[in-house]
């Protein structure tokens, strides 16, 4: 959080400010976006995901499978570590900023199934009301890019939060560690079966095998 709070004050006093007055959280009501990265090669589904606001009401999130880039052909460990940040995903109108976030998903790559509740903290929220109000100082032509959230998805069930500062920069705001669904995939209602894995996935993972601690 340190970090975060020092980016967050550099963007207070160095971007160009397009209200004088901040809203308040309560009132926001505008758009945010929100979207899932893996890392790459790293097969994910998610089964189920889901956020409360600021104002205590529940809505859903998209699930599916991740987007990410694999090439079993290279000769680099494209999988270490986090090569870039996706998109929002879809967006949401009609709901406050989110105070915390549910997720359950398949990390294909391990056979297994992991679930977790992660708080978004209050310093995301203010990054995210700058986003949506500040234009970039490189491109003060270009409206505000507005406000979007994006979770990375790990095997070994990590998870890493980002927001967008301003200029598109993601900036890391939460991590956590899921724990295992005793349920397995899909509650136990699959019978074990776990969404397929891509061949490209399978091939990387036979060479260069998962790298736990990387995320």
């Amino acid at each position: 959080m340190k970090r975060l709070r020092i980016a967050l004050l550099a963007l207070l006093t160095g971007c160009q400010v397009m209200h004088e007055t901040p809203r308040s959280f309560s009132s926001i009501t505008l758009p945010w976006g929100f979207g899932f990265t893996v890392p790459d090669c790293m097969d994910a589904w998610v089964e189920w995901a889901g956020a409360e606001d600021m104002q205590g009401r529940y809505l859903r999130l998209a699930g599916g499978v991740p987007a990410y880039n694999c090439s079993p052909t290279s000769n680099d460990e494209q999988a270490r570590g986090w090569q870039g940040v996706g998109g929002s995903g879809m967006g949401l109108s009609g709901y406050d900023l989110p105070k915390r976030f549910y997720v359950r998903w398949q990390s294909i790559v391990e056979q297994k199934t992991y679930k977790a509740w992660v708080d978004f903290p209050e310093e995301a929220r203010t990054l995210l009301q700058l986003s949506d109000t500040t234009r970039c100082p490189a491109t003060p032509e270009d409206d505000p890019i507005g406000m979007a959230i994006n979770m990375g998805l790990a095997p070994g069930g990590m998870i890493v939060v980002w927001v967008r500062d301003p200029c598109l920069k993601p900036i890391e705001v939460a991590r956590a560690q899921a724990e295992e669904e005793p349920l397995g995939p899909y509650q136990g209602e699959s019978g074990g079966e776990y969404y397929f894995q891509e061949e490209a996935s399978k091939r990387y993972i036979e060479r260069f095998g998962i790298p736990y601690g990387s995320w």
